[in-house]
């Protein structure tokens, strides 16, 4: 039995959420263990313990089989009989529990049928077999869907991995993650009588991996609940001090946001729209979060005003009446029923404030929109309709896998990475540093496809989310129709071209990894290096020193052939600098400030045990020391040789370029990469990477560069990089 089933059904001390949903669950959970204790009922008859489910089932589902469910109760009950919960409860209460919650979300039978079935061949002699033979294929799909692994094959691999599986069986069916969160928050209900530890571990998982899913897929109703259960458990004293906030609030004598519901119901009723203005109390985790955003809270910050009606047209309408008559606060102004979120959430949102100060948030929404909302993919019913024969007999023709028309984006992503995931740790670890990313931008190819990607994605992401390991061969990148590095971070709605070199032997940078964001773009990445170790020293083929047009031709052929030059990764040797204490770590020099030996240089430990070495007057080294990355002590070498990026900025000429890189030459310096921006103003950016025989040359070299006619400044590249180029 898992350590979840376990666990008692009378809620612990972590409880009050939502006060008055967490009562109504109390009250519910009593009558059940009393209904389960009596046994199943005379065969055809709905057994009590079930009753209140098929009522509030009914509800929503008014012609919904009931004999389906009585069934399924009949046989987790007696499958279940004799097993206990750590209060001594019968354990088949917690199985009712899990499909109470679900059907009060509006979920179908289908999802109650396997949610009174979901841990019977987990715990039970019950197998996936006879479940498909008496209840069919979908029920089947759905248990074996939440059905853990066992650690006695699996061992530590065990709940990754259940994970993995779970996650796969989601891009078929949604409604895998639905029955999964609702056992998670009854189970985080009742774990007041776990060890202290056990409960921190369960919680963060659920924090790391179960609330990001809630919020993804659109159940705000089960993600809202887990993060206050979570927050008590891992924040006790905050925790504490949220709660003695609401319950001093709620003992004031006025009450604004009440008033403001009284003024808006009468604004609406002389409008002629009909509505329903509700107060939405915010739960403790949105309380601290407001607080310490804002600080002292006034009594209208303890709440939203919900306006329900019940078409679309009319929230527009009760958007007007409400700025007409009231005090809007513009900024706060935001339409999710024309752009909707990823997650299915519509509404509007604004805020509307009186001559006090108080202000009040308003959520304005059709009672459908509420429904999902609250409920997410849960309220969708059943996405897979019954095909007919002749769709049936073409899909077996054509081999083809039901598609989930409620997939989103990131369920695809995440999907797609996971395969190439190389262990579980690995998956683990990325699979919650995805979820981490909780908002999503969406940009637009030249042919009219779209992309979906994380915020913060840049066009490396882009890249390999368009093109998979095919990536490899990426050399550059249009945004918006400019050329731009493919380190560039994207925003919402930019137009993306991606540009591909033709050899197929074409290979990934190893600086690719510093700008990648997205899981399915690191593992690429890290597989194909994990492949190609670099050498210990590596020697970069150097053009031939010809000076006049043959350099400036070879330049030119260089810059075509990779239109970002030094922007663009490209490969530096590391053998000149060492690492105290990690002898053996890669070492890659940093491309936005191109440190040279005899540089002050700091060294910081990045993704795949790489160390990135700057220059200690780089604006990037306050950034990662700020955001904790772990500092490696690194000193130069052996300094016979250096590689170092200039930028040099000249008034356009004929023969400028054959000038400027026959003297480069001269001075003994072998052209690695160069760029040559158009003309602006008659000003024209050349950048060049160089490698030099020894870095007591470079004063020489740019002084010779500075003496070029139509030049007036040459300077080491100083990129401004992105944040997220240093993330882990």
């Amino acid at each position: 039995m898992s350590a979840e089933a376990t666990n008692p059904a009378t809620p612990g001390p972590v409880a009050p959420a939502t006060p008055r949903r967490r009562n109504r669950h109390r009250i519910d959970l009593r009558r059940l263990v009393g209904a389960a204790l009596l046994g199943p009922a005379s065969r055809g008859r709905l057994p009590d313990a079930i009753g209140h489910v098929v009522e509030v089932h009914r509800a929503h589902h008014p012609d919904a089989d009931l004999e389906t469910l009585r069934r399924a109760y009949v046989l987790a009950e007696s499958s279940h009989r004799g097993q206990m919960r750590k209060s001594g409860e019968p354990y088949i209460t917690h199985p009712l529990a899990v499909t109470l919650i679900l059907a009060e979300l509006g979920a179908e039978t289908t999802t109650l049928t396997a949610s009174l079935l979901h841990d019977t061949v987990e715990d039970t002699d019950v197998t996936l077999d006879q479940v498909g033979e008496q209840f069919g294929a979908e029920v089947r799909y759905l248990v074996d869907g939440v059905t853990k692994l066992e650690k006695v094959d699996y061992g530590a691999a065990a709940e990754p991995e259940t994970f993995r599986k779970m996650l796969v069986a989601t891009g078929n069916d949604v409604r895998v993650m639905s029955i999964k969160l609702a056992d998670r928050l009854h189970n985080m209900r009742t774990l007041g009588v776990m060890r202290p530890e056990k409960q921190a571990r369960i919680a963060k998982v659920t924090r790391d991996v179960l609330i990001p899913l809630a919020e993804r897929l659109g159940v705000q109703a089960l993600k809202t609940e887990l993060e206050d259960l979570v927050f008590a458990i891992l924040h006790p004293e905050e925790y504490e001090h949220t709660r003695e906030l609401i319950v001093e609030n709620a003992s004031r004598a006025d009450d604004p946001l009440a008033e403001f519901a009284d003024a808006m119901r009468a604004i609406l009723r002389d409008a002629g729209i009909q509505a329903e203005v509700l107060i939405r109390p915010r739960h403790f985790v949105s309380v601290h979060r407001f607080s310490r955003k804002r600080g002292r809270m006034r009594g209208s910050d303890f709440g939203r005003l919900l306006v329900l009606v019940n078409e679309d047209a009319d929230c527009y309408a009760v958007l007007g009446e409400l700025h007409t008559c009231m005090t809007p606060v513009v900024s706060e102004f935001k339409d999710f029923i024309a752009v909707p979120k990823f997650n299915l959430y519509q509404s509007l949102h604004t805020a509307v404030a009186r001559e006090d100060g108080q202000v009040a948030e308003v959520l304005i929404r059709t009672h459908q929109m509420h429904k999902v909302a609250e409920a997410g993919v849960v309220a969708l019913g059943n996405p897979y309709p019954a095909p007919s024969e002749d769709q049936a007999r073409e899909r077996a023709a054509a081999d083809e896998e039901r598609v989930d028309p409620t997939r989103p984006g990131w369920l695809s992503r995440l999907l797609d990475w996971q395969e190439a995931a190389p262990d579980p740790d690995t998956f683990w670890s990325t699979l919650r540093e995805d979820l981490a990313q909780d908002r999503e931008i969406t940009v637009f190819r030249p042919d009219g496809g779209t992309l979906g990607l994380p915020e913060g994605a840049t066009c490396v992401d882009a890249a390999y989310a368009q093109y998979g390991e095919d990536a490899h061969a990426c050399i550059g990148a249009r945004v918006n129709g400019r050329l731009a590095t493919l380190s560039t971070v994207l925003r919402d709605g930019d137009t993306v071209q991606l540009l591909m070199g033709q050899d197929p032997a074409s290979e990934p940078s190893r600086e690719w990894l510093e700008h990648a964001h997205t899981p399915a773009a690191r593992i690429a990445i890290q597989r194909w290096l994990a492949t190609h170790p670099a050498p210990a020293e590596q020697e970069d083929p150097a053009p031939a020193a010809d000076p006049g047009a043959a350099k400036a031709a070879e330049a030119t052929a260089r810059s075509a052939a990779d239109p970002f030059g030094a922007d663009a990764p490209a490969a530096r040797p590391g053998a000149a600098v060492t690492v105290a204490d990690r002898p053996d770590a890669a070492v890659r020099l940093a491309g936005c400030c191109t440190p040279v030996p005899l540089d002050d240089i700091t060294g910081f430990l990045v993704r795949g045990g790489v160390v990135t070495v700057h220059r200690a007057e780089c604006d990037a080294v306050a950034r990662m020391a700020s955001a904790g990355r772990e500092e490696a002590e690194v000193r130069w070498g052996d300094t016979t040789g250096c590689r170092v990026t200039l930028v040099a900025e000249s008034f356009g000429r004929p023969h400028l370029l054959a000038d400027l890189t026959e003297a480069m030459a001269l001075e003994g310096a072998e052209i690695v990469s160069a760029t040559v921006e158009p003309p602006s103003q008659q000003r024209v950016r050349h950048t060049y990477t160089v490698q030099l025989p020894d870095a007591a040359h470079l004063p020489a070299l740019m002084r010779a560069m500075r003496n070029v006619p139509g030049v007036y400044d040459v300077d080491r590249a100083q990129h401004h990089a992105q944040a997220s180029a240093e993330q882990a």
